[in-house]
């Protein structure tokens, strides 16, 4: 496959009416089209239509990828609920983030440089499950999602170490959060930093939206109340966002030299432990490995001179598998004369089948390794 694109819209609000699936029908004969969803994928050719008309008319999110690294994420969302002013300490040195209005709409198109591609096969499906959560969230006033845009700035460098952080932080991180730094490849690292300090929107207690709607006049109560007639989803959310921009909370913000920092101590941190696993495994390895030793030479010693039949006869078989089983067998029985300070037995026996054997080039290289191995191992 030379090349993948994969595309997904997703209709949240307002579920595609026939006349609506009939254009999209026409646009593309083999995409999967639903009332509330468009899905395809081109290993030739591309969507024959522009993504961002497809978001301003029918659709509240849309996913691309691509096996050559694309990956691009467009949100739309209710003007009322998200003011364009809001988005811009998140996004004034995120140039690959573009935000306009259309209608009643603010278009939200995260398109980052291309990244490099993955080994491993990712065909699409899936990813926008994944980050559908984080549009309601958005619309509930939690701006975490644009945090990890500011984030992406700040790993890329284009972020001045004393800027501070546009919130106070990131945690706790939900499975959504996670999945868009995956899916745009945010350093774990600055992840962990930025997730230290706590930028959950709290959730007003019922005396504040009480007190929120008693502040409100009786004529847009009866908006308010026709709005949820209408079967508008957003009255809630747009409720408690007036309660908590009546009572805003007071935080520390660090900044991006801080963030960058506390990342590097996070993946020295990381990196210290998985030095302590490897040496403690390898410790653990080394111990099996001596205790299977001993084992096997505690057996050898009590066979006595058995052992040197063995090793006979595995010469006498004048293959590769023979002598190396008799260098093995000669090999423990160095270890256990030198233990028994009987090294000197075991050099005489050894050099009278070193000339037993003269003309067995193949044993006699076998036998030259024995004691350099030996005294290797023990030094």
């Amino acid at each position: 496959m030379s090349e993948y694109q994969y595309y997904e819209f997703q209709a949240i609000d307002r579920s595609l009416d026939r006349a609506a699936q009939k254009e999209l029908r026409s646009i593309s004969s083999r995409a999967r089209i639903t009332a509330t969803s468009f899905t395809n994928h081109y290993e030739w050719g591309d969507l024959k239509g522009d993504p961002r008309k497809f978001v301003e008319q029918w659709f509240d999110l849309h996913l691309y990828l691509t096996n050559w690294g694309s990956r691009r994420l467009m949100m739309r969302l209710p003007k009322r609920l998200l003011k364009r002013a809001r988005l811009a300490p998140f996004l004034s040195e995120a140039d690959w983030v573009k935000v306009w209005a259309s209608g009643d709409s603010l278009i939200v198109d995260i398109f980052p440089d291309e990244t490099e591609a993955q080994d491993d096969w990712d065909d699409g499906s899936g990813w926008l499950a994944d980050l559908a959560p984080l549009r309601g969230d958005v619309l509930s006033g939690d701006l975490r999602l644009f945090y990890l845009l500011w984030l992406m700035a700040v790993q890329q460098e284009l972020v001045a170490d004393d800027d501070a952080e546009p919130l106070p932080g990131i945690g706790p991180v939900t499975s959504s959060l996670e999945a868009f730094a995956a899916f745009f490849g945010v350093d774990p690292d600055l992840m962990l930093a930025a997730a230290e300090q706590d930028g959950e929107v709290a959730i007003p207690s019922k005396d504040d939206l009480r007190e929120t709607l008693a502040a409100i006049s009786d004529d847009e109560k009866t908006k308010l109340l026709l709005r949820i007639v209408d079967g508008d989803p957003h009255v809630a959310a747009e409720l408690k966002n007036k309660a908590r921009e009546a009572d805003p909370a007071s935080t520390i913000h660090r900044s991006a030299g801080e963030l960058r920092i506390r990342a590097r101590e996070i993946a020295e941190a990381r990196e210290r432990a998985d030095a302590e696993r490897r040496e403690a495994e390898r410790r653990r390895q080394a111990e099996e490995a001596e205790r299977t030793r001993r084992t096997r030479l505690n057996a050898l010693g009590q066979r006595g001179a058995d052992v040197w039949r063995e090793i006979d006869k595995e010469i006498e078989r004048r293959n590769a598998s023979g002598y190396d089983r008799a260098a093995a067998l000669l090999s423990d029985l160095q270890v256990l004369a030198t233990e028994a300070g009987g090294r000197d037995e075991f050099n005489r026996r050894l050099a009278s089948l070193r000339t037993a054997h003269q003309r067995k080039p193949k044993f006699i290289e076998r036998m030259s390794r024995i004691g350099r191995d030996n005294d290797a191992e023990m030094a």
